[in-house]
C-alpha cells in the first residue's frame, strides 16, 4: 500500500482498465471528505470512451496523457444540484454568485485530493493537469456542463507504466508562519529556494531554455503575466456563462 509521502506523478499507464467497481468505491469512499454545510457541492464527469478524450485534450494543451490514460476524472463545482433541490422543494436559492463559486471549487478540491490519495492508495496513478480553468469553456462545451456547474479539477487515472523521480518539495519551513504571517526576506528566500534551484534537472531546465534564474523561465515562459491576464479574462467570461457572476 502506498503513502502520501511515496507519491509520484504517472503520466504513462499500462494497457491494464480501471475497473468500473473500483472506481466507483473509490469515489464513494471520498465522499467522507469534508464538505460546507454537508452539500457536497461537487459532481464528476467519468471519461472512458476514446471520442470523449479527444474532445478534452485540446483544452489540456493535448498533453498525451489525456488520450493515453484509462480514465479522465473533470471534478466540477456543482450548485446547479442543490440550487433544483431547493426548488423542488419549496424553497428559494441564491446561489448564482461569486461566494457560491468559491465554496463549490473548494468542496470540488478537497474531494479531488482525497480521492486521488485513496487511488494511490490502490496502487493507481494520478496526474492532477492543471490546465482545467485555463480553457474551462472548451471543457463546459466538450462535457455539456449546465448553468452553476464549473470545472475546476481534471486527474488523468491508471495503472503506472512508469516510475518517475519523485518531485521536490519546499522545507516545511518555508510554507509554515507562527501565530502572524511571517513575510519573507531576501535571506529567507535564499533559504528556502537554494536547494530548489540547485537542482541538477532544475539547472538543466534554466539552461535549456535560455535563462539566467528557475524562476525566469516561470515568470517569463510558463505563467507569463500576459497569458495569466488573457486567461483571467476568459475564467471570468464563462464564470459568468455558468451562472457564478
Amino acid at each position: 500500500m502506498k503513502t502520501i509521502n511515496s507519491r509520484r506523478t504517472i503520466r504513462k499507464y499500462s494497457r491494464k482498465d480501471v475497473s468500473e467497481g473500483l472506481l466507483k468505491t473509490l469515489l464513494e469512499q471520498a465522499e467522507h471528505t469534508p464538505t460546507m454545510g454537508n452539500l457536497q457541492l461537487y459532481s464528476v464527469v467519468i471519461t472512458r470512451k476514446a471520442e470523449g478524450k479527444r474532445r478534452l485534450a485540446p483544452a489540456h494543451f493535448n498533453q498525451p496523457m489525456v488520450e493515453g490514460a484509462p480514465v479522465v476524472l473533470t471534478f466540477c463545482a456543482d450548485f446547479r444540484r442543490t440550487t433544483l433541490w431547493a426548488e423542488n422543494r419549496k424553497a428559494t436559492p441564491g446561489y448564482d454568485n461569486f461566494l457560491s463559486f468559491l465554496n463549490a471549487a473548494t468542496d470540488a478540491l478537497l474531494y479531488c485530493q482525497t480521492f486521488c490519495n485513496l487511488a494511490e492508495e490502490e496502487g493507481l496513478g494520478t496526474c492532477f493537469l492543471g490546465t482545467t480553468l485555463y480553457n474551462s469553456g472548451d471543457i463546459v462545451e466538450a462535457l455539456q456542463l449546465p448553468r452553476l456547474v464549473m470545472p475546476v479539477a481534471t486527474i488523468t487515472l491508471g495503472w503506472p507504466d512508469e516510475y518517475p523521480a519523485r518531485p521536490d518539495r519546499l522545507p516545511i519551513d518555508g510554507i509554515i508562519h507562527d501565530e502572524t504571517y511571517d513575510d519573507y526576506t531576501p535571506a529567507r528566500i535564499n533559504a528556502f529556494y537554494t536547494f530548489k534551484e540547485q537542482l541538477e534537472e532544475n539547472r538543466h531546465f534554466v539552461e535549456i531554455n535560455h535563462k539566467e534564474t528557475l524562476a525566469q523561465v516561470f515568470t517569463d515562459l510558463r505563467y507569463t503575466k500576459h497569458d495569466n491576464e488573457s486567461m483571467s479574462a476568459g475564467l471570468l467570461e464563462v464564470l459568468k456563462q455558468q451562472g457564478f457572476l
